[in-house]
């Protein structure tokens, strides 16, 4: 080897063969699918049991789309509240982007949804059927009446488990007390009455959950995911990789165990790494956009490397500057700093905006057709109509007050205005002028309003137009 091409790693050719090859892995054990099989689950059960969860009585995340309200524990957001939303995606975003200039494309690995679905519907292949040899010869074999029936289990296990993530997508924004309580009998069977968009939500989710986990795959992370094709824009020679330590591996060669041959490198050619991985790769053909950095290849190599008594690390999570050019790795560097500061930044302002947030909203319109009016008293009139937000999880009566001010004075059609949880209310309300007191022009106003217990206060301003205008 050139010292060129010593001083690089081992970069892939490109695959033209587009032929869809089914992957079937084979399941490791070791230190890091333990972490990842930890993790992977953890997410999905709390995928799964966080519709259940209830607070003040009502569902505690539940993005009730049809009625503009979404929940999230004590919290009530409204469509006008949508820049929380946006900045909670833009923080996602750029946390997926620290995380990959730090490690790699290792969410992925351990937390992306596909990645998760699929090893559940492998596992359930591997639970029917067998390990990794006993599924490449099962696929291969002549259809019979034993193929048919295994086929046939798996297909139905891949569907339940399609038909419950649908309902728990959809448990999220119908909520869990419509989509599990609205049940009506024909005759002696019990079928769901649910609206048009819950069955069609159903039957995309169902229908999504079994293409992407059952069929798709690992094509989902090599040829649709468009993250794998811009990750590689955000690598640099620190980031955190899987890779074959090529100068200690090669030659590759098998060997008796016990001996160590001076002629071969480290790799046994065992396989066990292209046995292993989700994607199907062989790492020791170098970066592959393929790799998930899932470990898998790590932790089977390190078990053979114990067997044959050489040491661990042949493949290892490690970087460009360390395996290419035999220097330490910099960590702190000035795209993490980046990274970090706009993040401390974003999750500042909306933690901030949170705990200011006062769930209770007020608007007031003017009346467009008239700005202003003589009454019979000669009192110059104003109406407005102030819309009332409820944005807690409780009923509150609020009340309307106007803001002190010489020649002025409010008329309410009520004096109270009581509003359930998320209620909205259209209030009309007139503001009076002294013609002798107040200016000609256009004079502010402030309205107030309040709870019955003084907990939450909003106020707003508008403008007040005497006839002269």
């Amino acid at each position: 080897m050139s010292a060129q091409q010593s001083n690089k790693i081992p970069v892939q050719q490109v695959d033209l063969d587009a032929t869809k090859h089914r992957v079937h892995p084979r399941f490791v054990t070791g230190f890091y699918q333990n972490i990842r099989v930890i993790t992977m689950y953890a997410l999905l059960a709390a995928f799964l049991l966080l519709p259940w969860l209830r607070y003040n009585d009502r569902q505690a995340i539940w993005f009730d789309v049809p009625s503009q309200h979404y929940y999230i524990f004590g919290m009530t957001f409204l469509t006008q509240d949508f820049y929380f939303i946006a900045a909670f995606a833009i923080i996602a975003a750029f946390t997926l982007f620290m995380v990959t200039v730090y490690a790699g494309r290792v969410w992925c690995g351990y937390a992306c949804p596909q990645t998760i679905w699929t090893h559940l519907y492998q596992y359930v292949e591997k639970w029917v059927i067998g390990d990794r040899n006993k599924r490449i010869k099962f696929d291969k074999a002549p259809l019979s009446a034993s193929k048919v029936f295994k086929r046939t289990v798996v297909y139905s296990i891949w569907f339940l488990l399609s038909v419950i993530t649908a309902a728990t997508f959809v448990s999220y924004v119908a909520g869990t007390d419509s989509l599990y309580h609205s049940w009506q009998s024909i005759g002696v069977i019990p079928f769901p009455d649910w609206p048009t968009w819950v069955w069609v939500s159903m039957f995309i989710f169902t229908f999504a959950t079994y293409a992407n986990a059952g069929y798709m795959r690992e094509q989902m992370c090599v040829q649709i995911c468009p993250y794998g094709r811009f990750q590689s824009v955000m690598f640099d020679k620190d980031t955190l990789i899987v890779s074959y330590d090529y100068e200690r591996g090669e030659p590759r060669g098998a060997r008796k165990k016990g001996t160590n041959p001076e002629h071969l490198g480290d790799c046994v050619e065992c396989t066990m790494c292209v046995q292993v991985c989700p994607t199907g790769i062989d790492i020791r053909d170098g970066l592959q956009v393929a790799c998930i950095q899932c470990a898998a290849c790590i932790d089977a190599c390190n078990e053979v490397m114990d067997k044959v008594g050489y040491p661990r690390g042949l493949i290892r999570y490690t970087t460009e500057r360390q395996l290419a050019e035999k220097e330490p790795s910099r960590v702190l560097r000035p795209r993490l700093f980046a990274y970090l500061t706009l993040l401390a930044v974003l999750c500042g302002g909306v933690i901030y905006a949170l705990t200011d947030r006062v769930p209770l909203e007020i608007d007031i319109r003017r009346d467009r057709n008239q700005l202003s009016s003589i009454n019979n008293q000669g009192m110059i009139e104003n109406s407005y109509i102030v819309k009332l937000t409820n944005k807690t999880q409780d009923a509150h009566t609020y009340t309307i007050t106007l803001a002190p001010q010489k020649g002025l004075s409010l008329e309410l059609r009520f004096n109270d205005v009581p509003l359930e949880a998320g209620e909205s209310f259209d209030m009309p309300v007139s503001i009076y002028g002294d013609p002798d007191v107040i200016e000609f022009g256009q004079t502010p106003v402030t309205l107030n309003v309040s709870s019955e217990n003084g907990k939450y206060k909003v106020s707003k301003q508008n403008i007040f137009t005497t006839q002269g205008q």
